[in-house]
């Protein structure tokens, strides 16, 4: 009989620090032990005693078809027989080059990366590069991975250990990252009309999903646009998580705003680690060898990760791919918001294309990182464990969005209401 949750726990922590390889995977922030996942298929995983449960992480977002899509699957089959990684260009790396522009109008060209940290750390290297200014701004709450200059008020698990700015991280690289209020606007306006010229990029999540899912109010981001094309400031859109998302041109294709440069991972990779930066071919134009500003990567382009993610984009291309994922994930949200309600229980449910988030508060909107501080801790960690027990798997965090994919059918979705009719009656008694 295979070790319990807590003694598979246990013995994480012997050589791993806390026990994970990723803070927000130790239940931190909703308590017990972490579910030590098997196996998993369709919208389900499968712990080491083979209990499953319906997955809304996704592995935090790539698996837009679902766990072990039997084609992404097969696709790296075919790759990994001839081979791991070389080091040497593919023309794998071509085709995920081609496709990526193809389906991101912003993006003239892009490199590929490791990981979404990499993609982020290099995109404002290039903008420093390209402006030859060293400031730049950032959200409360949006997080773009752990690179020194972005651990200032980060969200995701820096948020859910209680912890905004990390340790370790230069006072000097502080100074030079300035952080303001996600969806104002006017504070945007203020900053950069009094230190523009210091300015060397604005990077922002377009819909946040590090504090929860916050989507951007009307006119922020268009207001983005304006003021970075007034003050000569490049505009940086994080779609690590977005990319692919919430419409098939990610949230810039969503929203109708082009960024200068782009970030992107998860999905383009189908659950493989990947990254990558594009955008205007000037800017991009200036990466070594074909310009001065240094990146290399022994994996970056990967065959193993290409191939996933090649297929993956392949997928999500068929017609009518995303109307149907929104609806469901409207579906959810429109359940469990309806089950909280009849409770009395308070709820906010927002969500932007396979995206969503519960927030546990009386506002009707949660629009920054000071709203999303505000929700009711204690009330998503009975909710996180009541449908823990029912089977149902979500973010071990009230600051991590929730992910529907292609395989969570109507019955998986209705199987998440009623548990959380349950849960929710459970909470109000």
């Amino acid at each position: 009989m295979p070790a319990n949750n807590h003694e598979l726990f246990e013995q994480a922590q012997k050589h791993i620090p806390g026990g994970v390889n990723s803070p927000v995977r130790a239940f931190g922030s909703v308590g017990g032990d972490p579910v030590f996942v098997k196996r998993a298929k369709g919208a389900r995983f499968y712990d080491e005693h083979d209990q499953d449960y319906i997955d809304y992480v996704g592995s935090w977002g790539p698996m837009i078809l679902g766990h072990a899509h039997p084609e992404v699957i097969e696709a790296v089959r075919e790759a990994a027989v001839n081979g791991l990684s070389f080091g040497a260009p593919t023309v794998a790396e071509t085709r995920m080059a081609d496709l990526l522009c193809e389906l991101v109008p912003s993006m003239d060209m892009v490199r590929l990366t490791s990981s979404g940290t990499e993609a982020t750390m290099s995109a404002i290297r290039l903008a420093r590069a390209h402006t030859g200014r060293d400031r730049i701004i950032k959200f409360q709450g949006n997080y773009h991975g752990h690179s020194d200059s972005l651990l200032v008020e980060a969200g995701s698990g820096a948020l859910t250990l209680g912890v905004p700015s990390s340790p370790g991280v230069p006072k000097a690289f502080a100074e030079l990252t300035t952080t303001l209020e996600y969806n104002n606007l006017e504070q945007v306006e203020a900053t950069l009309k009094d230190i523009g010229e210091q300015v060397a990029c604005i990077i922002v999540e377009p819909v946040v999903g590090n504090m929860n899912c916050i989507p951007p109010k009307p006119g922020f981001l268009e207001g983005l646009r304006k003021v970075c094309d007034q003050y000569g400031v490049i505009l940086i859109f994080d779609e690590v998580m977005t990319g692919f998302r919430v419409s098939l041109g990610g949230a810039q294709g969503y929203y109708g705003i082009t960024p200068d440069l782009t970030t992107l991972g998860k999905v383009i990779g189908g659950g493989m680690p990947v990254g990558a930066f594009g955008g205007k071919k000037e800017i991009m134009q200036q990466i070594a060898p074909a310009g001065p500003v240094y990146h290399a990567g022994t994996l970056s382009g990967n065959p193993i990760a290409m191939a996933a993610g090649i297929k993956t984009l392949e997928l999500i291309r068929t017609p009518g791919f995303y109307d149907v994922l929104t609806r469901r994930t409207q579906t959810l949200c429109d359940g469990i918001k309806a089950a909280a309600d009849k409770t009395g229980i308070p709820l906010t449910v927002q969500n932007a294309g396979g995206m969503f988030g519960l927030f546990f508060t009386d506002k009707d909107c949660v629009a920054n990182f000071n709203d999303a501080t505000a929700c009711d801790g204690d009330a998503f960690k009975r909710f996180f464990h009541g449908m823990l027990e029912q089977g149902i798997y979500f973010a071990p965090s009230a600051f991590e969005a929730g992910f529907v994919s292609m395989a969570h059918e109507e019955a998986d979705i209705q199987a998440t209401i009623d548990a959380a009719e349950k849960v929710f009656a459970q909470m109000a008694s």
